[in-house]
């Protein structure tokens, strides 16, 4: 960050109060800075955060997230001036994909249904059959009954999706987040040993060495749920971003949070997801600049893989 820890409270009060005479609502993902988290009116993940700001009365979100995200802002909330606070806010697994090369992929797997992982640009959802988030993923893949599945594009999510629909036919293309897939098993049983009894927190982006020593693997909003089920542990090892820990440790003070690499975040840290400083956010609030849209022609393919996946029970 630029502005001095001092600064931030100054900071912050000056952008609620931009916000609050703009009419906006402030979304920040897990993974952002802590001074970015503190100062949002909602935090949470891509999806949850979209559909939270969809419900507001704000004529302008700011999506201090990635690129992929402040689409789906627009996507459902078309009517709203979405704005990203800096455009350098991309992603690796976003970029692992394009529309031309999915065309490809489907070309050589013809016939099947894509099941497209909401971490997508708006134009590779635009030639999917169906959206997916890491929660839902095993629910939108089990919807489509027999039909057989092209899954697109994080390898290590729709490895673990197929893993818990056994018998299921599905192809999954080769992407992969470069913050998670960079975890290896070994440097997390050693921390493990470091910390006996705790327990191992994972995302489903992570590699499967990871996710066989883990005991649970979920989402980024679910690991604040997961927590509970442990009372009695008093140190967590959490697998994913290390964004993530600011709100664990803010609902669980009277527990320990570490990153299942036993590092202070410098291997799981995204670099993408800290492009967003302060700074960055009010200038985007008092400019209202770095505006996100998306085509009209591709909007209309991305909202209807969304549309279809809201429309899955959690349970189907």
């Amino acid at each position: 960050m630029t502005a001095s820890a001092e600064n931030y409270t100054e900071l912050q009060e000056e952008i609620r109060d931009l916000a609050r005479r703009k009419n906006a609502v402030i979304l920040a993902h897990n993974y952002q800075f802590p001074e970015i988290q503190d100062v949002a009116d909602i935090t949470g993940d891509s999806l949850g955060l979209s559909i939270e700001a969809s419900k507001t009365d704000a004529a302008i979100i700011v999506f201090c997230g990635v690129h992929f995200m402040a689409e789906s802002a627009k996507l459902l909330s078309p009517q709203k001036k979405v704005l990203l606070p800096n455009l350098a806010a991309g992603c690796s697994l976003a970029d692992s994909i394009t529309p031309e090369s999915l065309e490809e992929w489907k070309q050589r797997y013809p016939g099947r249904k894509v099941v497209t992982y909401i971490n997508s640009t708006a134009a590779v959802k635009a030639v999917s059959d169906i959206c997916c988030t890491s929660a839902n993923a095993v629910s939108v893949v089990r919807s489509l009954g027999d039909a057989p599945v092209l899954f697109t594009p994080d390898r290590n999510l729709g490895r673990w999706t197929a893993e818990q629909l056994p018998g299921s036919d599905i192809v999954i293309y080769d992407g992969c987040c470069s913050v998670h897939d960079i975890l290896r098993g070994a440097n997390v049983r050693k921390t493990r040993d470091r910390y006996p009894g705790c327990v191992i927190i994972a995302h489903p982006e992570c590699r499967e060495d990871i996710i066989a020593i883990a005991d649970e693997v979920c989402s980024t909003t679910a690991m604040l749920e997961r927590v509970a089920k442990y009372p009695q542990a008093k140190t967590f090892l959490i697998a994913t971003e290390n964004g993530m820990l600011h709100q664990l440790k803010k609902r669980y003070p009277d527990k320990e949070f570490i990153m299942a690499d036993g590092c202070i975040g410098c291997r799981l840290n995204c670099p993408y997801m800290k492009c967003i400083t302060l700074e960055h956010l009010k200038r985007s609030l008092e400019e209202e600049i770095h505006e996100i849209d998306v085509d009209p022609e591709v909007a209309e393919g991305a909202r209807r893989s969304l549309e279809r996946m809201l429309a899955v029970p959690r349970d189907s």
